[in-house]
C-alpha cells in the first residue's frame, strides 16, 4: 500500500486473516491449475500458444472468487456474466443444476463476450448444496459462421449470421453426454475435430476446478471458505474505493473515433464516436457512455454491454487505480467492481439490441478502454499511458488435400508512452493480453510462411517518453486460400499526451503473386488469396507522452542506434544532433535552446 493511503481501518472479518490468506492462495492456485491443464490439453494454437482463454471460480450466485492469471481479461472477466446469463435462462425455463452437469453457453446477449468465446460451466456441489461454478472460456477457431473462421466475420448482418448460439444448454446431463448436441456441433462447425477437441479440454479443465474447489471446502468447511470469500471480496472493494477517493471529485470526459467501415458509402457505418463521461464522487465512480454512436444494425462491430463493455471499463480502471507495481497482488474478484456503475443508452454501439451482430466487437472495445484512459488522464496523469495502438485479427483459411484448415492470428498493437517509461512495443494492449504465435508453430502446421516479423522504423511517436512501436508481419500463402480481417486504427492516430506526438496508424496490404499491390481497409470480409500472395500487416504505434524536447539525449541516441528512428528524425523531432555514434552535446543544447525560445 502506498504511503499516506486513506484506506480505512480493517473491519472485523468472518475468518482469521491467516486462514483467509491461505484460502485466497488456494483459490488462485485452482484457477492457475485449470489454465495450465487447459493449455496442455488444447489442440489449437489460439489457446495453447496465444492463451486466449479464461478460467475462474464463482460462488453459487455467480460472483467471481478468483481467476487464472495467464488468461486474458476479456476471457476471465466476463465469467460472472456468463454464470448470470445461464442462471437467468435456467430460471426462465424452470431448469435446475444437478451434480454431473456441464453447461455450454456463448450468448452475447446473456453475458458472453461474443459467440466464439464459448464457456463451459461445471456446477460444484457439496452434498446436495450448490456451492459454486467452475468455468472455462476459450476462443474457438470456427463457430459455424457464414465464412471460415471466427474472426473477420465483418459482414454478418445479424446475430444469426455469426454462427451457432448455445444458450445455457446441458451438453452433459448428470454425467451423460448429450450426444445429439455433440453431433449438431460437429456437423455445423468447420475443422470440427480441432474445435471439439478444444471444447473437451475446456470441460476437463472445468471439472478439475470443480473437484479442487470441493476439496478445499471439505478441508476447511463450507462456512470457512464462504466467510473467507466474503472477506476477500470486501477487501478488494475497500482497495478500489480507497483508490477512487484519491481522484478529485469531478466530471471527466473524453471521446474517440473508430474507423468502422471506411470503404462503405453509408456514413452510419464509418467514423463512429465513442463518448465517455466519468463522474467521481467520494469513493464511487460512474461511467456514462451517452453520446456514443448508434448501433450498426447490420454490421458486427457493436459491443455487448455485459461481457465486453463492462470488462473493458473494469480492466482499465483497475489498471490505472490499482497498479500491481504499487499494490502488489490483489484478489481478483467481484468486490473490485462494486464501487463502479456503468450506463449506456439502449441501442448505441455500447449497448446494442438483439439481434444486432457483435462478433467483431474486439477493436471497438479496446478503443472504449482507451477512451476511459484518456478521460482520466487529467486526474491521474502519472498512472495512464498515451493513446494505444489497436490490434488486428486475421482469419487465414484454405483447403489442402480435401482437408479444411483455419488459423487465427492476433497482430499486436502497442502502448503509448507512460510517466517515466516508454510505451511497450508490439504487444497486445489493455483487455487483450494474448500472446503471439511462434513462427515455428505456424509454419510447421499450416501452408503459410512468415517472411518478415520486425519493428517498424521511424514510427515511434515523439515524446519525453516515446510511444511504443508497431510491428511488420508478412505472411505468404503456399497454397490457394483466403482470409478475413477485423481491425481498427487505419484512420485515427493514437493520441499523444501532454505535448507528446500522436502515434502512427496501422495498415494492411495484399501483394499478389501477379505483382498487384492492394491497400486494404481495417475490416475485410472473406477474400480469396492465391499461392504466392503475400499479406503484409503494419502495426500501429502508440502516442508519445510529454514534450519531446525534454527527452534525455542518451535515450534518443539509443533509439537511433537500435534502428527505431533515424538521425534525421532525432534532430527534427527531439532537437538532438547525432554525430557518428554519439550525441553532439553542444549542437544539441544550441538547437534545443533555439526551439524553446521560438515557442
Amino acid at each position: 500500500m502506498t504511503e499516506g493511503s486513506n484506506l480505512p481501518v480493517q473491519p472485523a472479518t468472518r475468518v482469521d486473516p491467516i486462514t483467509g490468506a491461505v484460502i485466497q492462495g488456494a483459490l488462485e492456485n485452482i484457477a492457475i491449475e485449470m489454465g495450465h491443464k487447459l493449455m496442455r490439453m488444447s489442440y489449437s494454437s489460439i489457446i495453447r500458444e496465444s492463451e486466449d482463454f479464461g478460467a475462474a471460480l464463482t460462488d453459487a450466485e455467480g460472483r467471481q472468487l478468483c481467476e487464472c492469471k495467464m488468461s486474458t481479461p476479456l476471457q476471465s472477466g466476463p465469467i460472472p456474466g456468463y454464470v448470470r446469463g445461464v442462471r437467468e435462462r435456467f430460471a426462465a425455463r424452470g431448469d435446475v443444476f444437478r451434480p454431473g452437469d456441464v453447461i455450454i453457453h456463448n450468448d452475447p446477449y446473456g453475458g458472453a463476450s461474443h459467440g466464439p468465446d464459448v464457456a463451459f460451466l461445471v456446477p460444484a456441489f457439496d452434498g446436495e448444496t450448490l456451492i459454486g461454478f467452475s468455468v472455462t472460456t476459450a476462443h474457438h477457431l470456427d463457430i459455424g459462421a457464414h465464412t471460415p473462421g471466427s474472426c473477420g466475420i465483418v459482414d454478418a448482418v445479424d446475430a444469426y449470421a455469426e454462427g451457432l448460439q448455445f444458450k445455457a444448454l446441458k451438453i452433459v446431463d448428470q454425467g451423460r453426454p448429450n450426444d445429439m448436441l455433440w453431433h449438431m456441433i460437429r456437423d455445423n462447425i468447420r475443422i470440427s475435430d480441432l474445435v471439439v477437441g478444444d471444447m473437451e479440454a475446456q470441460i476437463r479443465a472445468a471439472e478439475i476446478g470443480a473437484n479442487r474447489f470441493l476439496e478445499l471446502v471439505r478441508h476447511y468447511s463450507r462456512d470457512t471458505v464462504t466467510g473467507a470469500s466474503e472477506d476477500l471480496m470486501d477487501y478488494s472493494e475497500r482497495l478500489m474505493r480507497a483508490a477512487i477517493r484519491d481522484i478529485p471529485d469531478g466530471v471527466y470526459k473524453a471521446e474517440t473515433f473508430i474507423d468502422g467501415f471506411l470503404d462503405d458509402p453509408d456514413p452510419s457505418r464509418r467514423d463512429l464516436k465513442i463518448a465517455v463521461t466519468i463522474t467521481v464522487k467520494g469513493d464511487e465512480l460512474e461511467v456514462d457512455l451517452t453520446g456514443t454512436a448508434p448501433q450498426v444494425p447490420d454490421r458486427p462491430i457493436n459491443m455487448p454491454f455485459e461481457g465486453t463493455v463492462d470488462c473493458a471499463i473494469w480492466l482499465t480502471l483497475r489498471s490505472i487505480l490499482l497498479d500491481s507495481v504499487v499494490y502488489g497482488p490483489i484478489p481478483q474478484n467481484s468486490g473490485l467492481t462494486r464501487p463502479i456503475k456503468i450506463t449506456a443508452p439502449k441501442g448505441c454501439l455500447a449497448n446494442p439490441i438483439f439481434p444486432a451482430p457483435v462478433i467483431a466487437r474486439f477493436c471497438p472495445g479496446n478503443a472504449l478502454a482507451d477512451a476511459v484512459m484518456k478521460a482520466l488522464a487529467p486526474a491521474a496523469a502519472e498512472h495512464i499511458s498515451a493513446g494505444i495502438g489497436n490490434l488486428t485479427v486475421i482469419a487465414f483459411s484454405g483447403v489442402v488435400n480435401d482437408q479444411q484448415w483455419v488459423h487465427m492470428e492476433i497482430l499486436e498493437g502497442s502502448y503509448g508512452g507512460r510517466h517515466g517509461l516508454d510505451g511497450m512495443d508490439t504487444v497486445d494492449t489493455l483487455y487483450a493480453n494474448t500472446r503471439n504465435n511462434p513462427i515455428e508453430d505456424i509454419e510447421s502446421h499450416l501452408p503459410l510462411r512468415i517472411m518478415r516479423y520486425e519493428l517498424r522504423e521511424d514510427m515511434a511517436a515523439a515524446g519525453e517518453w516515446r510511444g511504443g512501436v508497431g510491428s511488420v508481419r508478412e505472411f505468404v500463402y503456399l497454397t490457394d486460400g483466403g482470409f478475413s480481417v477485423e481491425g481498427d486504427g487505419h484512420k485515427y492516430k493514437p493520441w499523444g499526451f501532454d505535448g507528446g506526438a500522436d502515434g502512427a496508424p496501422s495498415a494492411l496490404v495484399q501483394a499478389t503473386a501477379a505483382g498487384e499491390r492492394i491497400e486494404l481497409p481495417s475490416k475485410v470480409p472473406y477474400r480469396k488469396a492465391k499461392a504466392g500472395d503475400r499479406l503484409i500487416a503494419y502495426g500501429p504505434s502508440g502516442g508519445g507522452y510529454g514534450p519531446p524536447l525534454k527527452r534525455a539525449p542518451q535515450a534518443v541516441l539509443d533509439n537511433v542506434l537500435d534502428g527505431l528512428i533515424s538521425a534525421e528524425l532525432a534532430r527534427e523531432q527531439y532537437g538532438v544532433v547525432i554525430s557518428g555514434n554519439a550525441v553532439d552535446e553542444a549542437a544539441t543544447k544550441a538547437l534545443r535552446t533555439g526551439r524553446r525560445a521560438s515557442k
